[in-house]
C-alpha cells in the first residue's frame, strides 16, 4: 500500500512486505499529517528532463525559426571566433557537458553547464529553453528569471518563471515588485493555487496590510483554509493584534486536520504569549496519533529548559511556508517535480532542514536519486529527529541504487541520531543481514524496544533470518514459526520457512506445501519460484524441477543461487552439458566464496549419482 508523503517522513520497511511497525513515541520521526484533497484536482504537470530535450540548433536554422524569435539576435551562419568562456571552454562543449550531466542525474551540474552555454550564445532559442528547464528544477532563481522571456509562448514555463520572479523580489526585499508580478495576470494550472497561498504574505511584504489581513474566504473542505488561516494568524501577531491572532488560530484548530498540521505553530504562539500550560497541552496533542510532529518534542524540551520561545515567523518565512504547503499538496497528486520546484523556492526564502528533507523526498518520488541524496545530505544535525529521517531516507535511496555499503553507513547514522526509533532499527538490521553482518543484526533485534512479547511479525522474521545465517536453526525455526502464526498467509514468511525446511531436509513435504502456497500468492516472484523448483528437486521430481527453475531463471537471470539450482536439475535429468554451462554461468555472477567453491567442485567432479534421498523430517 502506498503511503502518502504528507503522512510519513519515513517510508516504511517495504522490503519485508509484513505488518507495519508502531513507532516509539519518545522521539517521533513522522511529520506532515494528511490533508484532505482539494475540491478541484490539479491536472498533472508536464515534467521535462534536460537529457530528453532536443539539442539546440548550432548550425544555420530555417528562416521560419528566425522569424519566430525576432526579439533574439540573429543566428550567424558560422561563429568566428568560436564562443569561449573565460576558462577557454566552447559553447558547444559546455552544452555537451550539460547533456551528459543531465543523463547521469547530476541536475545541478547540468543546469550550470547549460546556463553558461546559453550565456555565450543568447541567439539560440532551443538552448535557452533547455537551460531554462534545467535551472527550473535546480532552483536557480537568477537563471530562470533571466531566461523567462525565451519561454513566454509556453504558459507552463512562463508562469513558472513569473513565480520565480515573485520569489526573487521577495528575497531582495522588494515586496512591491513581487506583488506586481503576482497580480500581473492569472496563473495557469498548476500554479494558480500557490499564487493564492502566497498572496497574503506578498501583500504584507508590499506594505498593503489591509489586503494581507483580509478574512479568509476558503469554503468548508478546501485545504487552502489551513495555510491561509495560518498566515492570517501569524500576520496579525506581527501587527501585535494578539487577540485576533488567537481567534484565528482557534478557528484553524477547529478545521479538519488543522490541529495535526499546525498544532505546533499554535503552541509556539501560546508559548510567546506566556500561556505555558496551554502550549504544553498543544505540544503533547501534536505528539499523539499516527503522525507525531518532531517539532512538538522540541517545544517541550525548550519549555522544560526555560529557553526563549521562537520569534514570530517573518513575512518572508510565511511565504516560504505557503510554498511548502503547495509542495505537499502537489505531492498528494504525485506531482513530485512540481513539489521540488516549490520546495526549492521555499529554501531560497527561508532555508529549513525540514524543507530540505521534503525536497529529498520529492526528488526520490520523481526517481531522481542523485538530487534526492544531495538534499538529504544537506540536512544538518541541529534536530536529531529530522537528521535521522534524512539519513534514513538517504539509506533507502542508496539501496535503490544498489550501493549496500553506503546504505548501511546512512542507516547507522540514522540509528545513532535517533536510537529509540523502531523503524530505523529494523531497517538497519535488515541492511546488516543483506550485507552478511548477521551477528550485529541480531544484537540490534534483541534490543529491549524490539524484543518484546508482542513484537510484530517483521521483527521475528528478521530475527529468524539472522539466527538462520548464524547456524542456530532451531531458534530460527521458532522465530519464523511465531511470525507465521501472526501472518499465516504472508508469502515471504511461507517461502522463507518452507525453504529452510526443504533445504535442510528437516520437513521437506511440509516445507514444499508452504512454498507452493507462497508461489500461488505471488507467482511473479522469481525467488519464490526458485524455492518451489528446489522443493521439487529435493522430492526427486527432477523433470518438474527443471521446468520450474527455468522459469525462475527467466525472472531472475542474474541470481547465482537460482542458476546453480537449475544446473543441478539439468544434471539429474541427464542434460549434463547444459548443467556445466549453467554452473559456469554461476561463476560470472559474483557468488559468495562457499558457492564458488561448491560450483567449481561440481564442474570438476559432477554430482554424486544417484542423488541422496531427501529427509522426510518429523
Amino acid at each position: 500500500m502506498r503511503l502518502s508523503a504528507l503522512r510519513l517522513l519515513l517510508t516504511g520497511c517495504a522490503a519485508l512486505a509484513l505488518a507495519p511497525v508502531a513507532l516509539a513515541q519518545d522521539a517521533p520521526v513522522i511529520v506532515d499529517p494528511p490533508l484532505s484533497p482539494p475540491a478541484v484536482v490539479i491536472p498533472p504537470a508536464e515534467t521535462v528532463d534536460p537529457s530528453e530535450a532536443l539539442p539546440p540548433a548550432v548550425v544555420p536554422t530555417d528562416p521560419e525559426v528566425e522569424e519566430a524569435t525576432l526579439a533574439a539576435p540573429p543566428i550567424p551562419a558560422e561563429w568566428a571566433p568560436v564562443p569561449l568562456d573565460a576558462a577557454g571552454r566552447s559553447a558547444y562543449g559546455l552544452y555537451l557537458s550539460g547533456r551528459v550531466a543531465g543523463i547521469r542525474g547530476a541536475r545541478a551540474d547540468a543546469a550550470e553547464f547549460l546556463a553558461r552555454s546559453q550565456a555565450l550564445t543568447p541567439e539560440q532559442p532551443a538552448l535557452g529553453e533547455e537551460a531554462f528547464r534545467a535551472a527550473l528544477f535546480t532552483g536557480d532563481l537568477e537563471t530562470v528569471v533571466r531566461l523567462t522571456p525565451m519561454v513566454d509562448d509556453m504558459p507552463l514555463f512562463a508562469d513558472a518563471g513569473r513565480l520565480f520572479g515573485v520569489v526573487g523580489s521577495l528575497r531582495r526585499g522588494d515586496g512591491a515588485a513581487a506583488l506586481a508580478a503576482l497580480r500581473d495576470r492569472p496563473f495557469t494550472a498548476p500554479y494558480g493555487s500557490v499564487a493564492r497561498y502566497l498572496l497574503p504574505a506578498v501583500n504584507a511584504a508590499a506594505g498593503d496590510w489591509d489586503a494581507a489581513l483580509q478574512p479568509v474566504a476558503a469554503v468548508a473542505g478546501d485545504p487552502a483554509g489551513l495555510v491561509l488561516r495560518l498566515q492570517r494568524a501569524r500576520l496579525l501577531e506581527l501587527r501585535r493584534r494578539h487577540d485576533e491572532a488567537d481567534a484565528e488560530y482557534q478557528a484553524l484548530m477547529a478545521l479538519p486536520e488543522g490541529g495535526r498540521v499546525y498544532g505546533v505553530a499554535y503552541g509556539q504562539f501560546l508559548e510567546r504569549r506566556g500561556r505555558r500550560a496551554e502550549a504544553e497541552a498543544r505540544y503533547r496533542a501534536s505528539l499523539e496519533g499516527p503522525a507525531p510532529d518532531p517539532a512538538a518534542l522540541r517545544g517541550l524540551e525548550r519549555m522544560a529548559s526555560r529557553e526563549r520561545p521562537p520569534a514570530p515567523p517573518s513575512v518572508t518565512a510565511n511565504a516560504a511556508d505557503a510554498l511548502v504547503f503547495a509542495a505537499l499538496e502537489a505531492t498528494e497528486y504525485e506531482q513530485h517535480e512540481i513539489a521540488a520546484i516549490y520546495l526549492r523556492l521555499a529554501q531560497a526564502l527561508a532555508p529549513q532542514d525540514t524543507t530540505a528533507l521534503r525536497l529529498g523526498l520529492a526528488f526520490a518520488g520523481a526517481g531522481q536519486e542523485t538530487p534526492a541524496q544531495a538534499a538529504f545530505l544537506s540536512v544538518s544535525e541541529a534536530d536529531p529527529i529530522v537528521y535521522a529521517g534524512a539519513r534514513y531516507n538517504l539509506g533507502l535511496s542508496l539501496r535503490r541504487q544498489d550501493r549496500p555499503d553506503d546504505a548501511l553507513a546512512a542507516f547507522r547514522q540514522a540509528d545513532a541520531a535517533a536510537p529509540g526509533q523502531v523503524l530505523i532499527a529494523l531497517e538497519l538490521a535488515g541492511q546488516l543481514l543483506a550485507n552478511g553482518e548477521a551477528a550485529e543484526a541480531l544484537d540490534i533485534l534483541d534490543r529491549p524496544m524490539l524484543n518484546t512479547a508482542d513484537q510484530p511479525a517483521a521483527t521475528r522474521f528478521l530475527r529468524g533470518n539472522a539466527l538462520h545465517l548464524l547456524g542456530r536453526i532451531e531458534a530460527a525455526e521458532a522465530q519464523l514459526w511465531a511470525a507465521l502464526q501472526a501472518q499465516p498467509d504472508d508469502p515471504a514468511l511461507l517461502n522463507y520457512l518452507g525453504y529452510l525446511w526443504v533445504d535442510s531436509g528437516r520437513r521437506v513435504e511440509q516445507g514444499a506445501e508452504m512454498i507452493a502456497r507462497a508461489h500461488a500468492a505471488d507467482p511473479d516472484n522469481g525467488n519464490i519460484q526458485d524455492s518451489l523448483g528446489w522443493a521439487q528437486y529435493r522430492q526427486g521430481l527432477y523433470d518438474a524441477a527443471v521446468e520450474t527453475l527455468e522459469g525462475a531463471v527467466e525472472k531472475e537471470p542474474a541470481n547465482a543461487e537460482i542458476n546453480d539450482h537449475l544446473g543441478d536439475a539439468y544434471w539429474r535429468v541427464g542434460r549434463r552439458r547444459e548443467a556445466e554451462w549453467q554452473w559456469s554461468r554461476v561463476l560470472t555472477l559474483d557468488p559468495d566464496a562457499d558457492r564458488r567453491a561448491a560450483v567449481e567442485r561440481k564442474l570438476s567432479e559432477g554430482l554424486s549419482d544417484p542423488a541422496p534421498p531427501a529427509a522426510a523430517g518429523a
